[in-house]
């Protein structure tokens, strides 16, 4: 499907696509922690530059990454961990929300920290 991508965004995506292809469980959610870090980027740059559509989508793909990671917790194996883990993904979508609701930037900075820290946890898994 031809799109208006320019040639390093369709490089970048089929790039993303192979990786994905190729990883185990442990580096899908490091590349999911990675393109939510990302996404908090751009909205957080929509929001400082009030493109509030632009923003809204942004919004939009970090719940729906978020909400993809929270779903594929293992509440009954994966215990404490799986439950704060919970905890802290619906704490993030509170605050997205929070941050699109009120068009406020800074409630994206917790959101970021949660993240680079469940980032952290995950490369050290290995």
């Amino acid at each position: 499907m031809l799109t208006e991508q320019s040639p390093f965004d369709a490089y970048k995506h089929t790039n993303v696509d192979a990786r994905a292809a190729a990883a185990n469980q442990h580096e899908l959610v490091r590349m999911l922690l990675d393109g939510l870090l990302d996404e908090l980027a751009r909205a957080e740059g929509h929001l400082e530059a009030k493109r509030v559509e632009h923003k809204g989508a942004s919004i939009g793909k970090c719940l729906d990454i978020i909400h993809g990671l929270d779903s594929a917790l293992d509440m009954e194996q994966g215990g404490e961990i799986a439950q704060n883990l919970h905890r802290l993904y619906d704490y993030c979508s509170q605050q997205l929300f929070q941050a699109s609701l009120k068009n406020d930037a800074t409630l994206l900075k917790p959101v970021d920290k949660v993240i680079r820290d469940v980032r952290d946890g995950w490369q050290n898994l290995n």
